[in-house]
Formats: structure tokens, C-alpha cells, sequence
């Protein structure tokens, strides 16, 4: 059922150690437009663009309902794999740039069948492992 935008995944929070780092990380190495000002405990993105609702937070947490996790205080959360659709047409600006505020980029990945396309990986100052996803264009309809 559709609510007059796009279905899918709608946000993912991301539980780091330091929220300013981490928000000038996904904002210069790879591009995120920032949703306001990131304070000391919170910093949310556009994945896509302002307009369309997918976000990335970041937050030192806690999170809500946090309390009621199975796991103890400091075992609730880690690193985590997660994969964004590259903006850029092609990988070189986004190669430039990382290498540019030297983080190592792995890769590239090749892709064929759903997921079509090619992949560059590397981790944020949390360790998360973050997929950076150019699809094949030639499979657009």
C-alpha cells in the first residue's frame, strides 16, 4: 500500500561514539546532505534528497524502547553492514574524494543478477561497513 510517496526502508540510526565525527564523515566523504545542524547527540541525512524520506541518524544514543533489549548495557549495538545508492554516475569523484581524507575504499565488487551494477566498500570512525552501489544504468527502464 502506498502512502503518496516511495515504499521501503525509511530510516536507519546508526549508535556511534561521537556524533560530530561521525556527521562529517558521511557529509564530506561520501556526500550525505545533512537535514540541519548535527549537535552533540544527534545528526540526520538525506540518502537520497531532502524531498524524498529515506534518512540516516546518527546518535550517541540511547535509543527509544532501548531499555528492553535482551542484551546488557553495551552489547546492544555494533558495527553493522549497510548499502547506499551512489549519487554520482560513476565511482572516480567518489574514489577522489575518499582518498582525499584518506580512508581506504575495498574494491571494486562486481554485481550481476537483482544487484546488478558495482560496489566500493569502506568503514566509517564506528567501524560500520559502509557499500557505496553504482547500478548498471543499461537495466533502467
Amino acid at each position: 500500500m502506498s502512502h503518496g510517496g516511495a515504499d521501503g526502508l525509511h530510516e536507519i540510526i546508526l549508535v556511534v561514539k561521537d556524533v560530530r565525527v561521525s556527521a562529517r564523515f558521511y557529509e564530506t566523504v561520501v556526500g550525505l546532505q545533512s537535514r540541519g545542524e548535527p549537535s552533540d547527540e544527534w545528526a540526520s541525512f538525506a540518502t537520497i534528497s531532502l524531498e524524498h524520506p529515506q534518512w540516516l541518524g546518527i546518535t550517541r544514543g540511547p535509543l527509544l524502547f532501548e531499555e528492553h533489549s535482551p542484551l546488557p548495557a553495551g552489547e546492544r549495538f555494533g558495527p553493522v553492514h549497510f548499502a547506499l545508492r551512489a549519487k554520482d554516475a560513476t565511482p572516480e569523484a567518489f574514489l577522489e574524494n575518499a582518498d582525499k581524507f584518506g580512508v581506504e575504499v575495498l574494491g571494486p565488487q562486481t554485481w550481476e543478477g537483482r544487484m546488478k551494477g558495482v560496489s566500493y566498500y569502506f568503514y566509517d570512525p564506528d567501524n560500520n561497513l559502509v557499500e557505496y552501489w553504482w547500478p548498471d544504468e543499461s537495466l533502467r527502464e
